[in-house]
């Protein structure tokens, strides 16, 4: 085991016996991964040049167009110009859905549009389709602040993400508020923890050398407290993902953002 590997299994462990004290980051504490990182990776998101998630943004915004399915439509002929259409709409999902009875975020919104309105098969999660087709979406929400939707029926599901944000899991006996509440600004192996704030995505992260959505994200977070991953699109995400959101009420969209 590398000196590297044998540090953060201290470091996690010492994590795992603290108590649970978790208190939620209060709104003028709150700051954007984006905050800590290095000059050049901020002059990446900064530069749509440079940042390779536009990349993902130019392939969504031929995908919007393309008429797709047996129906024979394009986004753009139900929705237009995205540009004036989609506009906040990123900063608003998850939202609930009345046929299903619960909230869908945005790729799964997507999804249901192409089933529902085009007549075509749901993209793959993670296919760089969906990730495209929700990059270009979210590109369009851009400095718009993050508004979660006030609607009760969202309550309980909310309820749950809180309760799946503050439980600890895995062998390694980890909460996300122990790492993204207690001890964000802190290093642990020479990476500075996060606040955990959902601004960015589907973003660019440097240690994938790829787009990802923030389901990808979640699951790596619970497979490192060594816990049960659930499959993609399961509920688990949709709740978190609800919870965050209101967590990071009013910030900033930034997608395609940059990380490490």
């Amino acid at each position: 085991m590398c000196s590297l590997t044998i540090i953060c299994a201290v470091l996690l462990s010492v994590l795992s016996i603290l108590p649970s004290l978790a208190t939620e980051i209060a709104p003028q504490d709150r700051r954007s991964g984006y905050a800590d990182m290095s000059r050049e990776s901020k002059a990446m998101q900064d530069d749509d040049t440079a940042n390779p998630g536009m990349l993902a943004v130019l392939d969504g915004e031929a995908l919007w167009n393309r008429k797709a399915g047996a129906a024979n439509r394009s986004c753009a002929d139900c929705h237009g110009d995205a540009t004036a259409s989609m506009k906040g709409v990123a900063a608003r999902y998850p939202a609930f859905d009345a046929p299903s009875g619960k909230p869908v975020d945005l790729e799964e919104r997507i999804n249901l549009e192409r089933t529902g309105r085009q007549k075509a098969p749901p993209l793959r999660y993670e296919s760089d389709e969906l990730l495209a087709l929700s990059a270009y979406v979210a590109r369009q929400s851009r400095g718009e602040p993050i508004a979660p939707p006030e609607d009760e029926r969202l309550a309980p599901f909310t309820a749950d993400g809180r309760a799946f944000f503050n439980k600890r899991q895995g062998q390694l006996n980890l909460s996300c508020a122990l790492c993204h509440d207690d001890n964000w600004g802190k290093r642990l192996a020479g990476n500075i923890v996060p606040q955990g704030h959902p601004t960015g995505y589907p973003l660019y992260r440097l240690e994938w050398q790829s787009l990802g959505s923030l389901q990808r994200r979640l699951r790596n977070c619970i497979s490192g407290m060594r816990a049960e991953v659930p499959e993609y699109g399961a509920p688990e995400y949709v709740d978190l993902e609800l919870f965050l959101m209101q967590r990071a009420r009013g910030m900033p969209m930034e997608s395609p953002a940059v990380r490490p």
